[in-house]
């Protein structure tokens, strides 16, 4: 009986952290995106907040899709903690101005 080739654990690493960081790094930036339109959108309150939540599915979708369209796992993960990071000091700066 012939047995069928098997991937490599290298490959099968690399489709993991892919997929990690579709679904963990999609949600951070969805969610800081979400919050840095809440602050920024030039409309009331909570018209601002239910418009970003509602773009924050698309945020998440072209998260996932620029994880698997990219070269290596290295490229995915940099290209979502680096915007990532970007939100994440843009929400805290208009945090910290928005306060009285």
């Amino acid at each position: 009986m012939k047995r069928k080739a098997s991937l490599p654990v290298s490959y099968r690493l690399a489709v993991t952290s892919r997929a990690l960081a579709a679904v963990f790094g999609g949600y951070l930036l969805a969610s800081l995106a979400s919050v840095c339109m809440a602050f920024w959108l030039p409309i009331s309150r909570a018209d601002a907040v239910v418009s970003a939540m509602m773009s924050a599915f698309v945020f998440y979708l072209l998260a996932v899709i620029w994880c698997f369209a990219c070269r290596s796992a290295w490229r995915a993960w940099f290209g979502i903690l680096v915007p990532g990071a970007v939100l994440a000091t843009l929400a805290g700066v208009s945090y910290w101005m928005a306060r009285p």
